[in-house]
């Protein structure tokens, strides 16, 4: 999937119309992330995506979607409740394992209990991928009905971001264009959390870069795993 193309163009949403759009994309998004969650459990090989590496227990995955991968991490956490994981599995918590040059994270509006738009800016020394990027989000935390825990996370429309936040500055617009978390509940003290990201930065940089960092991304669980263990249960 390649991003939008880049517009200077804003549209001015009512919070009811941003509401409504905003619970369709992540509805997909949601249902993505399951999907991704439940491929290859039965050794399937021919659901698109491709095992790259598998080191403690990690496993990182991979699957073309145009010209950027897909990646996907799954990891069996043994000392993390479900509770404590999505604790810190949000938007701002994983931004700042990305990139410790996160100059701002921020609610900039909720649509509904679970349902929130933020915006995330990075500083001229981030790495590459996030070097004087900021990114307009949306975030939706479920509970399926099974007790899986989902938490689904990408950018709002170029047009729809610029009416909420206008871009200041130099900054680049970058895109998340899906990413989140799945996790479920194993027993009373663990969990199977797996992680989905496709981000594509904008700006000039070469598509095999930005894939190679990518597949860096999906590794932050191991931070959230320490992290989260620091959460009281």
């Amino acid at each position: 999937m390649s991003s939008p193309a880049p517009s200077n163009r804003s549209w001015s949403i009512s919070e009811d119309s941003l509401r409504r759009y905003v619970h369709y994309a992540s509805e997909n998004c949601i249902q993505e992330l399951l999907a991704a969650s439940a491929s290859s459990r039965n050794g399937n090989g021919n659901d698109g995506w491709k095992a790259i590496s598998l080191e403690d227990g990690m496993e990182i995955s991979k699957r073309r979607s145009g010209s950027l991968h897909i990646f996907r991490s799954r990891w069996r956490l043994k000392s993390v409740s479900p509770q404590q994981f999505i604790s810190v599995a949000n938007a701002i918590d994983a931004a700042k394992q990305w990139d410790s040059d996160l100059v701002e994270a921020r609610y900039i509006k909720d649509l509904d209990e679970n349902l929130s738009i933020i915006r995330l800016k990075f500083g001229d020394a981030s790495k590459p991928l996030f070097k004087n990027r900021e990114f307009i989000v949306y975030e939706r935390r479920e509970t399926m009905d099974d007790g899986t825990l989902v938490v689904a996370v990408a950018s709002l429309p170029k047009e729809i971001a610029s009416g909420l936040h206008p871009k200041q500055n130099k900054a680049i617009r970058g895109v998340l264009l899906q990413s989140g978390w799945v996790v479920e509940k194993l027993d009373h003290h663990s969990c199977l959390v797996t992680y989905v990201v496709q981000l594509d930065p904008a700006g000039w940089l070469p598509k095999f870069f930005v894939n190679r960092l990518n597949t860096k991304l999906v590794m932050i669980i191991e931070n959230l795993k320490n992290l989260a263990q620091s959460t009281p249960t």
